[in-house]
């Protein structure tokens, strides 16, 4: 290799010495004060050595921080990855691929507090006001039947009796040609069924059925009379009524929009009407997605959706420069598709899915607002990261600048390594 003249050298630091000098301020000092002021107590006056660091794996938040961030860093960039990887593949092959890229990648040109903003209002736990659970609980109730009334119940003088496990039974067993009342109370007006209709009195019949009536015993503005059938009062239409003899359901029968039911005598006369628990629990109200156990997936969810997009530009751009000839001779040899994607397209893409996949992680470490926006304060410790924890940390009247420091300085030698193996990448791909 020439020598390079003294005096060309001179001139090269003095043009990079500008660079130098605003590197060092902004870079090698905060670092070096970091790491300094990571071995120190929360006044700054005491060395405590590596308590601070310490600290990261005996406090229960420091160590939900740390949790938390492993999960991210093997989550969320691969499921990133690997959507972006599919979504640049298959848009090859429609027409209106570039449409479908730019709608996925729309979301890179929200910022990280929008995006927190709008998935706060997704995983909204009202179905009437978050589109997740609006979607799940839809679903749930085409497969499954929901109850007709949520927290009904009879009152103390009502013919009727806690039958354990949220049902109700009467009292005494019923009889032919004896009309049965079964009244209840604690339906909202809201909740009553739409073609419910004003109940009818049960009357006496003859002794080859079981007749009766299953009422809303309430009479609005007040008035009416317990246990008596008032001309106001609804049916429960659709309330579902067993006839139980030792133990065993021996007939069952759902009310009209009137209210009233016929039993056969020959099974009911004599036993004890029950009204199941399922006409009472409470309504299916979706999934608890930032509760405690899902708050984590939930906010890696919001992140994806993210930077799919990027994932798949920076991709798309590497699958363009494939070799069309490969994939074809591929085809021509007896390969289908999914061996064209696994054995020729995914290795030729392996380069720029590294790249990607380490941008990510590098990423991942730093994730902040997210969390600290869709997390709601009751599950802010469950879906803590360390860079959450680093600003908990630092700021407000409990700060520990130890602690943050030491977070700071873990996150630095978390980064470290992926960059270091992004840096080796490269260099390899220079020389070639």
């Amino acid at each position: 290799m020439p020598r390079i003249p003294r005096g060309r050298r001179v001139v090269a630091a003095g043009f990079l010495l500008p660079a130098l000098l605003l590197l060092g301020a902004l870079v090698v000092y905060p670092i070096g004060y970091s790491v300094r002021r990571s071995l120190f107590d929360r006044s700054d006056s005491s060395f405590v050595g590596l308590d601070n660091y310490l600290a990261l794996v005996t406090d229960e938040s420091l160590r939900t921080a740390v949790r938390n961030n492993l999960i991210w860093l093997v989550v969320a960039p691969a499921v990133a990855t690997a959507l972006g990887l599919v979504f640049a593949v298959l848009t090859e092959r429609v027409r209106w691929g570039t449409a479908f890229k730019l709608v996925v990648f729309m979301p890179m040109a929200i910022s990280m507090l929008a995006a927190g903003i709008i998935f706060r209002l997704v995983y909204e736990q009202d179905p009437d006001r978050g589109v997740a659970n609006a979607v799940w609980v839809g679903v749930h109730d085409t497969f499954a039947e929901s109850s007709g009334f949520p927290r009904a119940r009879p009152l103390p003088a009502h013919p009727l009796e806690a039958a354990g496990g949220g049902a109700y039974a009467t009292k005494e067993p019923v009889r032919a040609g004896v009309p049965v009342l079964l009244p209840l109370v604690g339906v909202a007006p809201g909740q009553m069924p739409r073609d419910a209709r004003p109940a009818h009195a049960p009357t006496a019949t003859g002794t080859g059925t079981v007749t009766g009536t299953a009422w809303l015993d309430f009479t609005r503005g007040g008035g009416g009379k317990p246990n008596v059938v008032d001309p106001e009062e609804l049916g429960l239409k659709g309330l579902r009524i067993e006839a139980v003899r030792d133990g065993k359901v021996v007939a069952t029968v759902t009310a009209a929009a009137d209210g009233r039911f016929t039993l056969p005598a020959d099974r009911a006369d004599g036993a004890v009407l029950r009204l199941p628990a399922s006409n009472f629990r409470e309504q299916y109200n979706g999934v608890e997605w930032l509760g405690p156990s899902l708050v984590t997936p939930a906010v890696i969810g919001a992140y994806v959706w993210m930077w799919a997009g990027f994932a798949m530009v920076l991709i798309g751009a590497g699958l363009a420069a494939v070799p069309r000839e490969l994939l074809e001779a591929a085809r021509v040899d007896g390969a289908n598709e999914w061996q064209v994607f696994r054995r020729i397209t995914v290795p030729l893409l392996a380069p720029v899915l590294v790249v990607v996949l380490v941008t990510l992680m590098i990423n991942v470490l730093k994730v902040f607002d997210l969390v600290f926006v869709i997390a709601p304060g009751s599950a802010q410790d469950d879906a803590n990261v360390l860079a959450l924890q680093l600003y908990r940390s630092s700021f407000g009247t409990d700060a520990d600048l130890g602690v943050g420091s030491a977070i700071a300085v873990v996150l630095l030698l978390l980064v470290l390594p992926v960059m270091v193996v992004n840096i080796r990448r490269i260099r390899r791909e220079t020389r070639r």
